[in-house]
C-alpha cells in the first residue's frame, strides 16, 4: 500500500496528484521517486525513456516500488506515433490504415495487441486513440493519425480501439477533444483555430467522442485549439464551457480529463505553463500533462506551487482540485483492478492470424496499388529517393520510415537517399544514375516541392515507382503507385512486398 512522506499536507498532495510529468533517462531519477512518495500519482513516458521492453519493464517496476498504484502513461498510437518502437518504427500500421481497411474487428484486435504489449511492460494508460476527423487534408499535425475524414467511420473505429485497448487492462485516453482535424496550424508551435458552426461540430468533430464515451473510454485528452462557436475567449484546454459544460454536461462524460502537453506553444507562449495549469484545472481538467520538452523537478515544483498558491489566493476552488485528484486516483484503482489478458488469449479476428503478425496483416490489407497488374517485381537493387518533409513534433524525427530497409533485405545493394527542396528532382536523378527509382513521399498534396520533384523525376524516368506513406490525397502516378496509409515499419514492409515480391 502506498504511504506518503510525512509533512505533506492534503492540498500539496492533491496538487502533485494532478500532475503527469515526464523525466529524462531510462531509469527513474531520485527527484521523481521522492515526488511519488509525496503524492505524485502519474508519470508520462516518451521515446527518450525507452531502450527495450526489458528495460521498460524494469523502469515501471522501479516506479511501482515507490508507489504501487502509479499511473504510467505513454503516447503509443502505433503507426507514425510510437514510443515503444521509436528506433525501429512501429509493428502496427496506425489509424489511417485501419480506417482504410474499415474492419472494426481488426481495429479492436490491433488495439488489444498493442495494449497487451504495453501492459506486459507495466504501462497502464495510453494517450490514444486519436478520434480527430481529418476534415482538413492540409492539417499539419493529424493526417494519418486519424482514422479518416468520414465522422461515422472515425466514430466506429474509435469505439473499437477503446474497447480493444481497455480489454488488455490499459486505459484509453481519447484525443484531442473537441477535435483537432480541421486545423491548419500545429498546436506545438501556435494556437490553432477552428471556425465551424456548432451544428457542423456536433455532427462531425463530436461524433467520435460520443462513441468513445459510450464505449467507456477511461480518459479524454483536451486540445489546445480555439473554437469560437464553443468559447470565443479560451482554448479548449482552458475552457469551462468546453470541458465542463460540453464534455461533462452535454456529453455526460465523467472520467478523467487530461490536458495535452502544457509546454506546447499554444498554451506556454500565451499563458505560461503555471497559469495555464491553474486555468485548466479550474476549467474542469483533472490531470496536467507536461514533459515533452520540460522534464525536471523544478517544473514539477513550479506547477505544484502554482496550484497550491491559486487555491490559497481564492483563484482555484479547493474542492475542484480535490475532485481532480480523486479522478486520478479512481483511474489508478481501475487499472489496478482491470483483469490482465490471459497469455493464451487470441487477439486476432480470425484463427489464422496470430498476435505477432496482426500489425503486418493490417498493413497488407490497408495497402493499395495502382498499376500493379502490369508491374513486374524488381530483381535488381533500386535507388530509393526519400522525399522528406519536416517532421511533425508528435511523430518525431528520430523514428525511421520509408521502404529502403525492407527493400534492402530483399534486394541487397539497395541504397536510400534523403531529399528536400526545390532542386530535389535533379538531385534524385543524379544520385540514382541508371538504377530503377523508388520515390517515397509523405503527403505529396501538402508539399509543392514534393509534387514538383515527382514531376521532374517521372518526366525523365517514367518507370519510377511511387510510394505514398501519408494521406493519399494526390492522384496516383508512376509505373506503380502504392498507398500505404501510414509510415510505420510494417507499412514499409507491405509496400516492399509488392515492389520486390513477397
Amino acid at each position: 500500500m502506498t504511504t506518503f512522506a510525512s509533512g505533506t499536507d492534503t492540498l500539496t498532495r492533491d496538487a502533485l496528484t494532478v500532475l503527469q510529468p515526464g523525466f529524462p533517462g531510462t531509469t527513474a531519477p531520485d527527484w521523481l521517486l521522492r515526488r511519488l512518495g509525496e503524492g505524485l500519482a502519474s508519470v508520462g513516458l516518451f521515446g527518450r525513456n525507452i531502450a527495450s521492453p526489458e528495460q521498460l519493464s524494469a523502469l515501471t517496476a522501479q516506479l511501482r516500488s515507490e508507489r504501487d498504484d502509479v499511473l504510467v502513461a505513454i503516447d503509443e498510437e502505433g503507426g507514425d506515433v510510437t514510443r515503444l518502437e521509436v528506433r525501429t518504427g512501429s509493428s502496427f500500421p496506425g489509424n489511417h490504415a485501419l480506417g482504410a481497411v474499415d474492419d472494426v474487428d481488426l481495429t479492436r484486435a490491433v488495439a488489444h495487441e498493442l495494449g497487451r504489449r504495453l501492459a506486459a511492460c507495466g504501462v497502464n494508460l495510453n494517450w490514444a486513440p486519436s478520434a480527430d476527423v481529418n476534415s482538413n487534408p492540409s492539417n499539419p499535425v493529424i493526417g494519418v493519425r486519424s482514422f479518416g475524414s468520414d465522422p461515422e467511420l472515425v466514430a466506429r473505429h474509435t469505439a473499437a480501439y477503446v474497447t480493444g485497448l481497455q480489454s488488455a487492462g490499459v486505459a484509453a485516453c481519447t484525443k484531442h477533444f473537441p477535435g483537432h482535424g480541421d486545423t491548419a496550424v500545429d498546436s506545438h508551435h501556435a494556437l490553432p483555430r477552428i471556425d465551424a458552426e456548432s451544428s457542423v461540430l456536433d455532427r462531425r468533430e463530436l461524433l467520435p467522442f460520443r462513441a468513445a464515451i459510450t464505449a467507456g473510454t477511461r480518459a479524454v485528452m483536451s486540445a489546445h485549439i480555439l473554437v469560437p462557436t464553443l468559447d470565443p475567449d479560451r482554448p479548449a484546454t482552458l475552457s469551462l464551457r468546453i470541458l465542463t459544460d460540453l464534455l461533462r454536461g452535454r456529453l455526460g462524460y465523467d472520467g478523467l480529463i487530461v490536458t495535452d502537453g502544457m509546454e506546447m506553444q499554444a498554451i506556454a507562449a500565451t499563458y505560461g505553463i503555471e497559469r495555464g495549469s491553474v486555468l485548466a484545472i479550474a476549467a474542469g481538467a483533472d490531470a496536467i500533462c507536461v514533459g515533452g520538452g520540460l522534464a525536471d523537478d523544478e517544473t514539477v515544483r513550479r506547477l505544484r506551487d502554482a496550484l497550491v498558491g491559486a487555491v490559497r489566493a481564492g483563484d482555484l476552488p479547493e474542492e475542484r482540485l480535490a475532485e481532480a485528484a480523486e479522478r486520478v486516483r479512481a483511474l489508478a484503482r481501475w487499472t489496478a483492478s482491470a483483469p490482465a489478458p490471459a497469455a493464451e488469449e487470441a487477439s486476432a479476428p480470425a484463427p489464422d492470424v496470430t498476435r505477432v503478425d496482426i500489425g503486418l496483416v493490417a498493413a497488407r490489407r490497408a495497402r493499395t496499388a495502382t498499376g500493379a497488374e502490369g508491374f513486374t517485381p524488381l530483381t535488381e537493387p533500386p535507388y530509393v529517393a526519400l522525399l522528406t518533409p519536416v517532421a511533425n513534433i508528435a511523430v518525431g524525427d528520430e523514428t525511421p520510415w520509408g521502404v529502403g530497409v525492407e527493400l534492402a533485405r530483399r534486394l541487397p545493394g539497395t541504397e536510400t537517399g534523403n531529399f528536400a527542396g526545390e532542386d530535389a528532382g535533379a538531385a534524385v536523378l543524379a544520385a540514382a544514375g541508371t538504377r530503377r527509382i523508388v520515390a517515397v513521399v509523405r503527403d505529396e498534396h501538402r508539399h509543392p516541392w514534393m509534387a514538383a520533384t515527382l514531376d521532374t523525376v517521372l518526366a525523365a524516368r517514367p518507370d519510377t515507382v511511387v510510394v505514398e506513406m501519408g494521406v493519399p490525397q494526390a492522384a496516383p502516378r508512376g509505373a506503380l503507385h502504392i498507398a500505404t496509409h501510414g509510415a510505420a515499419r510494417v507499412c514499409g514492409q507491405a509496400a516492399a512486398e509488392v515492389i520486390a515480391g513477397a
